[in-house]
């Protein structure tokens, strides 16, 4: 079946609208905007479609209530504008939703809701239960209390999550441009549409750019987000807001935007969590034996296999596993802190206790706590 045509068969969609759609780039909120969504959205609930939907805005809609003329740098500054413009935000789409009949239900997430692996669970059951009691869940970063340290970054990420602990059939994520192009279009007149791709493909990494103005997420993290939501076999399509129903016609199997396909099985609730945990606190450097041996058997990551490591990190922590070029292969949660680690690679396992002068562990990071990259 082609790919574009699988989208029929899609149940349960996450859409995610930029800051640039919903604040007419910058102006004010865009109330047409969020009318068409609730038009759209009331007609694929009748059609048996579920939606969540991950709304940025607030920190532009904040911009603009309190007259100032650039995104503030200031974490406090910024804290305090998706503060004012929440209310605004929230309040344009009750309205909106209403009057088509639609119910919907705020949901603010922060890091630690994504990290803590019981609140994961919990997040994922209130907005399953959300969902079957007819409710759209309005998704945001909860902008107001995180920090730079433990922000998701944008919400195109926070989308790709959201997919995850839901288990998504696609991910549509609505922008001012066409889709993925060839080149950058504001800079060549050659760029071209790329209508479809593997979501892996190295080509991608070339031709995804940052973004800029009003919001965080550009083409580069567009196409993070489509490869953190393959993990759990979702469909990731980019496609241009502002087009009349576009959501319809994505959804239709219309061929409009950039479809990047995971190609993938879903992976289970533990991984799609550990995948969507984003402080990692240390680096593994291992052979390129070790690499086969996790890629191809999908055994764990022995103290043998590993060369050098840096970071500070403790028993339990998430740490990122690179190759010698300083690729990342995999991440896990690994079984030794910092110190004792040190001790131990480069050793096959049957010398962990004589070399720390106590039993452990045989594995640096166990199979079940690890993902593949």
């Amino acid at each position: 079946m082609d790919n574009r045509k699988k989208l029929l068969a899609a149940r349960r969609w996450v859409i995610k609208v930029g800051s640039s759609l919903l604040t007419d780039d910058g102006a004010a909120i865009n109330g047409n905007m969020i009318k068409s969504l609730a038009d759209q959205l009331s007609y694929q609930k009748i059609h048996g479609k579920e939606v969540v939907l991950v709304s940025s805005g607030a920190v532009a809609a904040g911009i603009v209530k309190l007259g100032l003329h650039n995104r503030p740098s200031a974490l406090h500054e910024l804290q305090a504008a998706a503060a004012v413009g929440q209310s605004d935000l929230i309040r344009v789409y009750e309205e909106a939703f209403s009057e088509m009949g639609l119910k919907i239900a705020q949901v603010l997430l922060g890091h630690d809701d994504i990290a803590a692996r019981d609140r994961y669970l919990n997040a994922r059951s209130t907005l399953n239960t959300l969902l079957a009691l007819g409710v759209i869940p309005l998704v945001n970063e909860n902008d107001t209390v995180a920090t730079d340290e433990i922000r998701f970054g944008d919400n195109d990420t926070l989308a790709a999550l959201v997919a995850n602990l839901v288990d998504a059939d696609a991910l549509l994520l609505l922008t001012d441009q066409e889709g993925l192009m060839s080149e950058d279009p504001r800079y060549s007149k050659n760029a071209s549409l790329i209508e479809a791709s593997d979501v892996f493909s190295s080509n991608l990494d070339q031709i995804a750019k940052d973004g800029g103005g009003f919001g965080r997420g550009g083409m580069k993290s567009k196409l993070s987000a489509a490869r953190i939501a393959s993990r759990s076999g979702t469909e990731t399509i980019i496609a241009d807001g502002r087009k009349e129903n576009i959501i319809s016609k994505v959804i239709a199997g219309d061929n409009l935007g950039t479809l990047l396909s995971s190609g993938r099985k879903p992976e289970s609730a533990r991984k799609q969590w550990l995948a969507s945990m984003v402080r990692i606190r240390g680096q593994l450097t291992i052979d390129t034996g070790a690499i086969e041996v996790l890629q191809s058997s999908g055994k764990s990551l022995l103290p043998i296999g590993v060369i050098e490591l840096t970071g500070d990190f403790g028993r339990g922590d998430l740490v990122s596993c690179i190759d010698k070029n300083g690729n990342e292969v995999a991440r896990g949660l690994v079984n030794y802190d910092f110190s004792e680690a040190k001790k131990i690679i480069g050793l096959p396992s049957s010398d962990i206790q004589s070399k720390l002068g106590y039993g452990g562990e045989n594995e640096l990071i166990h199979r079940d706590n690890l993902i593949l990259i």
